[in-house]
């Protein structure tokens, strides 16, 4: 008899294999559905605030999402790298993510090159995607907000036969911002197919696309090294120049065939254009010629150009299973794949002389930070200064096999072999270089299961990523490397209804990009740091009516040798701490599921501490501690009409996010309210 009800298709996640959580010998979190809509999160960086592991880094004014995992970034210069049911896609410039089409966010820690390839150091986010079913729902959501802020939302899916089935997923936003000036534009589409090939048999087709079109925004200024001197509304670039608009056309399509209860094979393709251009007027950060650092309040600035584009394409293959030596059980996970990142830049800049040379304030581009004129002086034009086409290509091999030595006690050795190439074309000067290499990524862990609802684990593992750019003598630079050490305890409670980890890692990298001393104003690879934590993530029900979600870590990032920073050769010395890395992070969320007139009521909210961070490398300029209180309530009034009310930052505190420098420097949102109605059928 044909089964009637059918889940979500394509439920097994590409390179994880077939394993529940107490038999993987490395920490994750898996923040779903439910945790991410009482968390309010709308973008990836709302998301990953549930993580204490994560913490946000410099967002290039708001146009991309970048974060550390356990302490480290990866290319300052590039979006940090995430996955899409585990294609890569993080690379490129599509502006934030935004989670309409996104069903569920993993945080998977650690170096996971053995499986995946080049990656991170600290570990990978993996964004898996709402797909279609065989049954028919929707629905559709109206929200508005703080700041103007209006946002509609629409999901529905459907069987169009009975081997195929559709969903169509999108969004639009229109916002305005607690920022002076700063309104943005963003709306998208996610549809999908599913097609029932047989029984065991299934083709998914995805289609992403979105755009957005957002001010770029450096934030506020720090002034002697002090914060909250001016307004932390104040914008400080040019409205005249208007947004940035990104674009993103991603296509993804996924294989999956089941021979029988013990093997798997999954093929998958995916190919993902983005791009992103406009002006922007922004703070001058050489001090040669700020003249901020003189009078206290003209601010110089940049007048910049960008045209990037990027396309991102992966083929894939993996084939899992199980099978019996004697009495031994393997579980295996072998694969193969290959990958085309092409990141095209064009770069220009108008840029003041420096203050020696007497400059006119509209050659400074000059702003008054307490008395801003917007549109004072004619907007310059910026000249070429950056034209290039970098392209990385790597195929590679990987082999997991995780062995059951006795009842309680399992080995996982994994290794991938890569080969690697790497060019960079300079348009403007007209030169060419290449690299190639081949790298070779190993893990070894070992779980053991103290009972049915605990095991410790223990994990050795190895990571590479490459480096973008070249160095004075035009060679491109060796890969940045990294080894982690892990191990910790897993376990379930209440019947697994409450899982919790409690890790201990560290983490050893090198390779850095670093300013070069003898050549001023190029990089090489010499920088060495390492980052060594503790962790607690605890997430489920506490009893039938009343969940939780519990992430806090303590990491110790620091540099390990002393180096020139990479932007202005500022000196730093070995134990100097990480940019933007807070000791102490902690996230806590509660909701407690009631009755109202007979009505399902919900009640929770949450509350994010991190800790104070280095603001600016080569300095002892920081960012304060800041703790944020979220409150909400959702009440169902109807069988298919829910009602939503949301505070966030319930306090007002003023707190900022991220920085790059005392001038660059991002301010958190003030206190802030949404409603929303939705509509279920």
């Amino acid at each position: 008899m044909r089964q009637e009800t059918v889940v979500v298709l394509g439920a097994r996640q590409a390179y994880q294999g077939d394993f529940a959580s107490l038999e993987t010998p490395q920490a994750e979190q898996r923040i779903d559905e439910e945790v991410l809509r009482n968390a309010g999160a709308v973008d990836l960086s709302q998301a990953l605030d549930l993580s204490a592991s994560v913490a946000r880094q410099n967002n290039f004014g708001g146009l991309w999402n970048s974060f550390a995992v356990r302490g480290f970034v990866g290319d300052q210069n590039l979006p940090s790298n995430y996955l899409v049911n585990g294609f890569n896609a993080g690379r490129g410039f599509g502006g934030p993510r935004d989670l309409s089409g996104v069903e569920s966010v993993e945080v998977l820690k650690g170096p996971r090159a053995a499986l995946f390839g080049r990656g991170e150091p600290g570990g990978t986010v993996n964004l898996v995607t709402k797909r279609p079913t065989f049954e028919t729902e929707g629905l559709v959501r109206l929200s508005a907000g703080s700041f103007d802020t209006f946002r509609v939302d629409a999901d529905w899916t459907a069987p169009l036969t009975e081997t195929l089935a559709v969903r169509l997923i999108g969004f639009h936003e229109d916002a305005g911002s607690f920022r002076d000036t700063v309104e943005t534009l963003k709306y998208g589409a996610s549809p999908s197919l599913a097609l029932r090939l047989g029984e065991a048999t299934q083709l998914v087709y995805e289609l992403e696309y979105s755009h957005k079109e957002i001010p770029f925004d450096r934030g506020v200024v720090a002034i002697d090294g002090q914060l909250g001197r001016i307004p932390e509304s104040r914008f400080l670039g040019e409205p005249g120049d208007g947004p940035l608009e990104s674009d993103v056309l991603g296509h993804q399509i996924e294989f999956q065939h089941a021979f029988n209860e013990d093997w798997h094979l999954m093929l998958g393709a995916t190919v993902r254009d983005t791009s992103l251009e406009g002006f922007s007027t922004e703070a001058e950060l050489t001090s040669a010629r700020q003249q901020l650092l003189v009078d206290g309040q003209t601010l110089t600035r940049q007048r910049r150009f960008r045209n990037y584009d990027a396309t991102y394409s992966v083929l894939r293959g993996e084939l899992s299973g199980k099978f019996m030596t004697g009495r031994i059980e393997h579980r295996i996970l072998i694969g193969a794949d290959t990958d085309k990142f092409e990141n095209d830049q064009v770069f220009a800049r108008a840029r003041a002389p420096t203050l020696a040379t007497s400059p006119s304030l509209a050659q400074l581009q000059a702003i008054n930070i307490f008395n801003p004129v917007y549109g004072q002086y004619p907007l310059p034009a910026p000249a070429p200064l950056t034209d290039r086409l970098d392209i990385q290509e790597s195929s590679g091999l990987f082999l997991q096999d995780q062995v059951s030595l006795t009842d309680r006690l399992e080995v996982r050795v994994g290794l991938r072999y890569d080969d690697y190439a790497q060019s960079f074309e300079n348009r403007l000067s007209g030169t060419e270089v290449s690299q190639s290499y081949t790298q070779t990524s190993p893990q070894f862990g070992l779980v053991y299961r103290l009972s049915d609802g605990v095991s410790v684990y223990g994990v050795y593992g190895e990571n590479f990523r490459p480096l973008s750019g070249t160095d004075f003598d035009g060679n491109p630079f060796d890969p940045n490397q990294s080894r982690s050490v892990e191990g910790g305890v897993k376990f379930l409670l209440r019947e697994g209804a409450l899982a919790g980890t409690i890790s201990v890692f560290s983490i050893e990298q090198e390779n850095i990009l670093v300013s070069d001393p003898v050549n001023a104003g190029f990089s090489i690879a010499g920088g060495e740091a390492e980052s060594q934590g503790f962790e607690i993530d605890l997430q489920g029900r506490l009893t039938a009516s009343l969940s939780l979600w519990l992430s806090y870590a303590y990491v110790d990032a620091s540099l390990s040798n002393d180096i020139l920073d990479p932007d202005f050769a500022l000196p730093v010395k070995a134990g100097s701490r990480l940019l933007n890395i807070p000791e102490h992070t902690f996230s806590l969320q509660m909701a407690k599921e009631l009755e109202l007139a007979g009505r399902p009521l919900t009640l929770g909210g949450g509350l994010l501490h991190v800790g104070e961070r280095l603001g600016e490398t080569g300095t002892d300029f920081k960012l304060p501690d800041y703790t944020l209180l979220r409150a909400f309530a959702a009440y169902n009034l109807t069988d298919t009409v829910i009602l939503r009310a949301e505070v966030d930052n319930l306090t007002d505190e003023t707190w900022y996010a991220n920085s790059y420098s005392q001038l660059w420097v991002q301010p958190g949102t003030p206190r802030s309210f949404r409603i929303s109605a939705a509509y279920r059928f």
